[in-house]
């Protein structure tokens, strides 16, 4: 049997038919729907490393991972600790068939993998954004080379080198117009005059190869000189520099001369503005930090070159991804196999530590870089700096994220409204929401929070804040709640207190039931109730005992997520400094 797909490497592998179990009670028990034969594959399941594929029943691919043990890997997925995993529970459900590819060793399994993800992209697999979106610096192979900016997803070395990616390109095309002052390559692919140079040779931005205005040699010095600058290998580059510029006023080729001082003094004043992470050091990392929230994932890597923090590239992913160290493996995996074009020394990321496996990584980079990388966890000093630095470039950018997605749903609300109201069955249209929350610490500085979002968009203004007085000192979420709510209703049709369309409550079928009792006792019609439960982001229903599940990637339930996070983020500030002011003054005493 092929799978329609050959090893990446050699060595004895082949493929079998497999079936998988259930497991209870700690005996196997065999899925009924299975039919005999795939029962009787499970026997060949072998101890060794190798890759696993699952098919559902209409044939298509819908998992591939790697195992250190196949036979171990494959029973996992129906151990009870797996239970609580919803993506594990669906994926399962969905498994019809198994195959399985034999590996000599653990990282040509994962080799293998990578390989079979990509080409198969299998839907319960995580599937990061195409890297075509990113643009790269492209040296051509030419004659006298260009440098040129590419998207092009399957680059041809044949074409030349390629520097990338860059993941914000106005800083690209800033970088690009330095190159063209510093180092003024080709910018023609065919001569504007058969007997005079153009433009840019006037301007300083062309040596005009096309008059023979420059050397083969001097050209050459040239385009390495630029590789040099794109590679970060700036000390290097500055020492050619002075090199030349001594020769050639050595020989009197004063103009020449004058033009490489100009170069070297702009590359010298971009150097100091550089962040210095290392002293006299050619030590050269890539420093990553990951952040998530509201389904947000944040990557960011800072690039240091001999001790230099010359560049940042940041990720944003909108995905499904329960388990934080699958997605950074599947990134961490998607990255330096496609994106990166070149390999630091080391690599450090406090979350390469819940992935684990670092020996395998640390192999699979030596085989795919053809040179020595360490993986760090970053627990020095200077790691642990350079991971808070790295940490905060994150969290910009996830804010960032945050704000472009809910500008989206704002502009997007008539759908997103209309959405909500059909799928929650709600009696209004949502323009207007409130949520609340409640903070505490065992009963002390019990508060609750009221946050207000109108078509989609927090108004700030209208936020609200109580202290809670039927609770204080003995915890009560419930009974919280209800008198929050209570006081929130009284205040309806008077000034600053608008009715809402839909309420928010933060928490379970519990609270839900407890605020409807106040619904009901005060006669309020016209308003609709929802709560919110974090574990698995379950919309609860008045007098409903079923919840509903919105879609994950939806803006829908982002936006109740936001608006669910902002009420907590609004009642946690709130207690802080209640409870700040009340400790003050037990001092005070």
């Amino acid at each position: 049997m092929q799978l329609g797909c050959k090893p990446a490497f050699s060595g004895s592998s082949f493929i079998v038919n497999g079936f998988l179990p259930l497991h209870r009670g700690g005996r196997l028990c065999y899925n009924t729907f299975m039919n005999e034969s795939l029962k009787q594959t499970l026997k060949l399941l072998p101890s060794l490393p190798g890759c696993y594929i699952y098919y559902n029943k209409d044939g298509e691919i819908i998992y591939v991972g790697k195992a250190k043990i196949l036979k171990r890997r494959v029973m996992s997925y129906f151990n009870k600790k797996h239970h609580d995993s919803v993506k594990v529970q669906v994926l399962v459900s969905q498994i019809e068939r198994m195959e399985y590819i034999i590996t000599n060793t653990e990282v040509e399994a994962l080799i293998l993998e990578s390989h079979l993800i990509k080409k198969h992209k299998p839907r319960y697999n995580i599937l990061l954004k195409d890297d075509k979106k990113y643009p790269y610096f492209l040296i051509t192979d030419e004659d006298f080379p260009r440098i040129l900016v590419v998207r092009k997803k399957n680059m041809n070395p044949e074409k030349g080198r390629y520097y990338g990616p860059y993941t914000d390109v106005r800083a690209m095309y800033s970088t690009l117009d330095f190159l063209k002052k510093i180092f003024p390559l080709k910018q023609c692919k065919t001569p504007k005059f058969k007997d005079r140079p153009c433009l840019y040779y006037q301007i300083g931005r062309c040596m005009a190869p096309c008059q023979n205005l420059v050397t083969s040699e001097e050209y050459k010095n040239l385009v390495k000189q630029a590789e040099l600058f794109l590679s970060g290998k700036q000390s290097e580059l500055m020492k050619q520099l002075q090199e030349q510029m001594q020769k050639y006023a050595d020989t009197e080729q004063f103009e020449k001369a004058a033009r490489l001082r100009d170069s070297y003094l702009d590359l010298k004043k971009t150097l100091e503005k550089q962040k210095v992470v290392y002293e006299n050091t050619k030590l050269n990392e890539d420093v990553i930090s990951m952040l998530n929230e509201d389904g947000i994932f944040a990557i960011v890597i800072l690039m240091i070159r001999e001790g230099r923090l010359i560049d940042k590239k940041d990720f944003t992913y909108d995905v499904e991804a329960d388990d934080r160290a699958e997605f950074f493996a599947a990134f961490f995996k998607e990255y330096y196999n496609t994106l990166a074009l070149e390999f630091p020394d080391k690599i450090v990321s406090n979350e390469l530590e819940a992935v684990g496996e670092k020996a395998l990584y640390e192999e699979w980079l030596n085989i795919i870089s053809g040179k020595k990388v360490k993986i760090s966890y970053g627990k020095s000093t200077q790691g642990k700096e350079l991971q808070m630095l790295a940490d905060k470039n994150a969290r910009v950018v996830l804010d960032n994220a945050k704000i472009k997605k809910m500008v989206k749903i704002n502009e997007d609300f008539n759908e997103i409204g209309a959405y909500l109201a059909e799928k929650l069955k709600l009696k209004n249209f949502p323009h207007r929401m409130e949520c609340y929350d409640i903070s505490h610490i065992q009963g002390t500085n019990t508060v609750a929070s009221m946050v207000t979002f109108i078509n989609g968009l927090p108004k700030k203004s209208e936020y609200k804040k109580f202290k809670i007085r039927s609770t204080e000192g003995k915890p009560d979420d419930f009974l919280s709640m209800k008198e929050v709510l209570t006081r929130r209703l009284s205040h309806l049709g008077e000034k600053n207190w608008a009715k809402p369309d839909l309420i928010i409550i933060d928490g379970g079928k519990g609270q839900l039931s407890s605020v409807m009792q106040i619904v009901d006792e005060m006669g309020i019609k016209g308003i609709d109730f929802v709560s919110l439960a974090k574990r698995q982001e379950e919309v609860f229903l008045p007098h409903q005992s079923k919840s509903i599940l919105l879609p994950r990637e939806s803006g829908a339930l982002y936006l109740i997520q936001r608006i669910r996070d902002e009420a907590h983020r609004f009642a946690i500030t709130y207690h802080r400094k209640l409870r700040g002011k009340n400790a003050l003054k037990d001092k005070e005493k």
